[in-house]
């Protein structure tokens, strides 16, 4: 038995010793013993096949989202197994754990997350983690989310049911803050590791320059244009207002949020007082609303990928690849 397959046995125990002690609550001690005796037997059964098996698996390391993943796999190098608990064209805020991610959160000798973003790995890490944990959230700046309470969107009272409270998770459109990211990853990496401290060091430092060679692109490809407003399908891209932009989104901090009718006015107002070209959707959202606002307006209509994750279409893409292919969409949108 593989130590994979002996902790999925485990949580599975764990899930029926708990509806069983709901639906028998007068016999809780004989169920709780007879269910110790048998998970004590797998375990003890497995335990020989458990230690051969760590003896030679790899060292893991799980993060929850694409961005978290991608920074990851670039510190961590072939020596380190990354795994992405959100599957290719997932949408990552609505991510549900099944008991095979959630072994793999167990296993793990390091869980790398964003706290807030994804209700089911924050649940996951808190209950079952068995290794070290690393919140981005506390190793990057996040910034204040954008204040659109007179647009009149959704998330002003949390209506998508995604409470990110008052700060905005969608860092990693921020290259620089990508960066910061991947140099905490290199440090904990070396907590685990010392004896390859340097070589993370190193690669996060490599990190850094390509990060910083992106945002350069960025400072430099938007610095002189004829518009400034984008109009984006929801409320991810605030971080890329550094840049001069001014973000309007049509969906709140959630692609599922819906906006209301005064937002779609007010935006149509935007879009016709200011000669916006372009009215952006994304990948792994419908981009039906964006699409409905454009025809209306007889604009066009683009993709502005909040990278999320990847899809069937963009999956010969990464990180840096989307954020340039980004840069170029808003180069032509707003004629710079």
């Amino acid at each position: 038995m593989t130590a994979r397959g002996l902790t999925i046995i485990l949580i599975v125990l764990r899930i029926v010793l708990m509806l069983s002690l709901a639906a028998r609550p007068l016999r809780p001690r004989r169920t709780l013993a007879a269910l110790t005796a048998v998970s004590a037997a797998v375990a003890l059964g497995g335990c020989g096949a458990l230690q051969d098996d760590q003896a030679q698996a790899g060292r893991e390391v799980v993060a929850s989202f694409y961005p978290l993943a991608w920074v990851t796999g670039q510190v961590a190098g072939d020596d380190w197994t990354v795994t992405n608990l959100t599957t290719p064209g997932g949408e990552p805020h609505d991510l549900e754990l099944g008991i095979g991610a959630t072994a793999e959160v167990t296993e793990a000798d390091l869980v790398v997350y964003l706290a807030g973003f994804q209700p089911a790995v924050d649940d996951a890490v808190t209950t079952n983690a068995g290794g070290e944990t690393l919140d981005a959230a506390d190793v990057v700046d996040l910034q204040p989310v954008a204040d659109h309470s007179e647009e009149g969107h959704a998330e002003d009272g949390h209506e998508d049911g995604h409470d990110h409270g008052d700060l905005d998770p969608h860092f990693w459109l921020d290259p620089l803050r990508m960066a910061d990211l991947g140099d905490a990853v290199a440090d904990r990496l070396a907590e685990l590791d010392p004896e390859e401290a340097e070589t993370y060091g190193e690669r996060a430092t490599q990190l850094r320059s390509q990060l910083e060679e992106l945002d350069g692109d960025y400072e430099t490809g938007l610095a002189s244009c004829e518009l400034e407003t984008v109009v984006v399908s929801h409320d991810a891209f605030g971080y890329l207002a550094r840049y001069g932009l001014h973000l309007e989104p049509i969906n709140g901090l959630s692609p599922d949020a819906e906006p209301n009718p005064a937002t779609l006015a007010e935006l149509a107002g935007v879009i016709e007082d200011e000669g916006v070209t372009t009215v952006f959707s994304e990948r792994l959202a419908s981009p039906a609303l964006a699409e409905t606002l454009a025809s209306d307006l007889d604009v066009e209509t683009g993709v502005l990928d909040p990278i999320e994750g990847l899809t069937s279409e963009t999956a010969g893409d990464d990180y840096l690849s989307l954020m340039r292919e980004n840069l170029a969409a808003l180069q032509e949108a707003n004629r710079c």
